[in-house]
């Protein structure tokens, strides 16, 4: 039976541009630094968002961007900071996507090695209740 997350591992050229990203905008907490030693495929750092366990390894960045994201939970009043936080480290943000109204707001941006990233406002139950409004009106 499947318990929850584990952790989530991205393969980075620079793992110290990553941890500035990662502690830059999300407060990200460092509690592993293989340094010289090496016990999976590379390099690597281990870093705690809230309870999510961020696993970074040194290797070749992906070859193109793409919509696939993670997506992190924000509160609507923080929206701002974390564009602005965004913004200072100079990283690729992308125009926001049409929503209709309740959907919740997000910023999405691209780190140096082509993954994507949301700070999302909105719940999956106040999606659910904006689409199903939506589908009411429509009938």
């Amino acid at each position: 039976m499947i318990q929850g997350l584990s952790h989530m591992t991205f393969i980075v050229r620079d793992l110290d541009r990553m941890t500035a990203i990662l502690a830059g905008i999300f407060d990200a907490r460092e509690v592993y630094d293989s340094g010289a030693r090496q016990f999976s495929l590379s390099r690597e750092k281990f870093f705690m968002i809230g309870d999510i366990w961020i696993a970074v390894m040194e290797g070749e960045k992906l070859p193109e961007r793409s919509y696939n994201h993670i997506a992190f939970k924000i509160d609507d009043a923080d929206f701002d900071r974390y564009a602005e936080r965004i913004g200072k480290l100079g990283l690729d943000m992308r125009p926001p996507r049409p929503r209709v109204e309740g959907e919740g707001r997000s910023v999405y941006f691209y780190d140096d090695n082509n993954h994507m990233f949301e700070l999302h406002t909105g719940t999956l139950a106040g999606r659910l209740a904006r689409y199903a409004k939506g589908l009411e009106a429509a009938q």
